[in-house]
């Protein structure tokens, strides 16, 4: 069985974020990147794969060379190769196409990708990807089972859990639940010195407009901040509070 797993490279939930030329973009100075969270599960479920079925595992990124860090630490952890679409992920659409390019070259049986990336958080590349290919997809993935061209899943669904089954090939959009975090793996020196030696392709991308473009970001309000009230709807605010003690 041939599993890809879609890496996205965000940046780590503990770094700062700021934006620059007038909160158009984001701005990448100081920030550490990650593999994704939900794409970490997805890879640590392939590895199982790999260890228990004999399973090859190759990991994919679109990005820069910038990327390649996040892609080397995919390695470590145990997968076989990595490749990286030398071209900057703009938006859902165009990240999906070439990821899309990719699957078709390489005659994957699974496609393992994160639900959604936690930077953007748009949750639409795993979908267009089974549209874009003909492949069968499961979204919102907690478990999976796999056996020869059958694939057996578990996805949170409203109020509850749905178990499916399904042939390959097979796309799905995994989440925590996918693996313990307990499994998660953190790669040793001996991981991390045969990632060294493992194959990273780079490839150029195919032609894919951007449908979607980002026109401004703003930050939530820091925790506790205080609204100031102005002498204008003083009036309402204490009305308001007035009735609502009287409820209570």
């Amino acid at each position: 069985m041939k599993i890809l797993v879609c890496i996205s490279h965000v940046p780590d939930t503990t770094s700062k974020i700021n934006f620059t030329d007038g909160d158009t973009k984001f701005d990448t100075n100081g920030v550490q990147f990650v593999i994704n969270p939900n794409d970490e599960f997805g890879l640590t479920r392939a590895m199982w794969f790999k260890e228990k079925q004999g399973a090859t595992v190759t990991v994919v990124n679109v990005g820069g060379a910038e990327t390649e860090p996040t892609l080397r630490k995919a390695l470590a952890i145990g997968a076989d190769a990595a490749i990286r679409v030398n071209t900057a992920a703009t938006d859902g659409f165009s990240v999906a196409k070439q990821l899309a390019n990719v699957v078709k070259d390489g005659g994957y049986d699974l496609v393992i990708a994160g639900r959604e990336s936690i930077d953007y958080n748009g949750g639409m590349v795993p979908g267009m990807l089974a549209g874009l290919t003909g492949a069968n997809f499961i979204n919102n993935c907690i478990a999976l089972e796999v056996d020869e061209t059958a694939a057996k899943a578990t996805r949170e669904i409203d109020g509850g859990k749905e178990t499916v089954s399904t042939s390959l090939p097979l796309v799905i959009g995994g989440q925590k639940g996918l693996v313990n975090e307990s499994d998660l793996r953190i790669p040793n020196m001996r991981g991390i010195m045969m990632a060294r030696q493992k194959p990273l392709t780079v490839v150029e991308p195919v032609n894919a407009n951007a449908e979607t473009t980002s026109v401004s970001f703003e930050k939530p309000a820091p925790k506790g901040a205080v609204t100031l009230v102005s002498p204008d709807n003083l009036d309402e605010l204490v009305n308001l509070l007035h009735n609502e003690a009287k409820v209570i």
